[in-house]
């Protein structure tokens, strides 16, 4: 149980001082002897049980298990890094779940869906990003590239593969709630700028 309990605070410390998730053989080189994936896989449920309660969670995702902040804590983060994370617009976001959720699928048919002609930067966006890429082309006159999702999308978007996308409504609907968070951190930091400003100048 002692040894147990010593096993678990290394992968805690490993975990929290991380900068990107630990799969299971990365677990397996922090120690000398071998432990059997079933024990570091119950570890990591105690380790989950044990941070329940606390401001972090432990999460698996596509190349592994990562801590991340509890939801109510992510816009007080945003607002202390200066590297805030790029916004992105509906049409970018819309053009994200298509690919999402009808991979493969070429330019041509994200047109098709949206019925609308698709701007080369909603593309650009998403591929400097590392959420998609080209996983192949259409054998078509032309040969399009057909877009797909990568193991970074998986990631930052907190899954281990594409079986736990959630439904699409709820999807888009997290979307829209990311976007309107958007929006009031840009209202909020327009207002404090203002607010600033007439102070200067009642100085």
């Amino acid at each position: 149980m002692e040894i147990n309990s010593k096993l678990k605070d290394v992968l805690e410390v490993a975990l929290l001082t991380t900068q990107k998730p630990l799969s299971i053989d990365d677990m397996q080189k922090l120690f000398d002897e071998k432990i059997e994936r079933s024990t570091l896989r119950m570890l990591l449920d105690e380790l989950k049980n044990d941070w329940d309660k606390k401001t972090l969670n432990l999460i698996e995702v596509s190349s592994g298990y990562r801590f991340e902040a509890k939801q109510q804590f992510v816009e007080n983060l945003m607002r202390m890094n200066p590297d805030r994370a790029p916004k992105y617009s509906r049409a970018v976001m819309e053009v994200l779940a298509i690919i999402a959720y009808r991979q493969p699928v070429t330019r041509g048919d994200i047109e098709s869906i949206r019925g609308v002609a698709l701007n080369p930067n909603a593309i650009r966006q998403l591929v400097e990003r590392e959420w998609i890429d080209i996983v192949g082309v259409k054998e078509t006159p032309g040969r399009p590239g057909l877009y797909g999702t990568t193991k970074h999308f998986l990631n930052d978007f907190g899954l281990t593969n594409l079986s736990d996308l959630p439904d699409i409504e709820k999807f888009e609907e997290q979307l829209n709630l990311d976007l309107v968070g958007n929006q009031k951190l840009e209202q909020n930091d327009s207002q404090a700028s203002i607010t600033n400003e007439s102070s200067d100048g009642q100085e």
